[in-house]
């Protein structure tokens, strides 16, 4: 198994986290597309969309994808990344895709342990409780259509780690 892995989901739902983690057991290179913007553009999230609205880091967010979908890589992707069309068909015909699912008080309870303003930007102007169940409404089919494999990640890492290799396995 040499594919590329795609984690899409939620801000928090752990895809930095878990990504690192299934790919250090794949023996896999790891990139988190957010991460990958920063380091190529020197400009956090909140920069980009300041300067160029959440169109302009959308397209740059697409690009990311596609440069960086590459065989035995584990991708987190950004939480937005299935707002688009052709990432979710591009995801789903470049690898496997598994969307790691939680509900929005989980999500939330982590982003308040740690927000990083600078790379997780409010979405909504909300609290965080009521943005996470607003994007999560909105996006959760999204993320559904993209996604080949839905796991809970509401459970311990090492569960969600090992039920990630069993779907790859099978």
């Amino acid at each position: 198994m040499n594919k590329t892995i795609f984690l899409v989901g939620a801000r928090a739902a752990g895809k930095t986290t878990i990504g690192k983690m299934l790919a250090n057991k794949l023996s896999f290179s790891f990139v988190d597309t957010d991460c990958h913007l920063l380091e190529t553009t020197q400009k956090t999230v909140a920069e980009i969309v300041e300067k160029e609205g959440w169109d302009g880091f959308r397209a740059r967010e697409s690009q990311v994808l596609i440069d960086t979908a590459k065989p035995s890589r584990v991708i987190a992707t950004g939480g937005g990344m299935v707002l688009a069309e052709h990432n979710r068909d591009f995801m789903k015909q470049n690898g496997t895709v598994i969307f790691l699912s939680a509900p929005a008080v989980t999500l939330a309870a982590r982003l308040m342990k740690d927000p990083n303003v600078a790379q997780r930007p409010s979405l909504t102007g909300l609290s965080i409780v009521d943005e996470m169940e607003k994007v999560l409404a909105d996006r959760l089919p999204l993320y559904h259509d993209a996604a080949h494999h839905v796991v809970n990640v509401d459970q311990d890492e090492s569960q969600i780690l090992s039920e990630i290799l069993q779907i790859l396995h099978n």
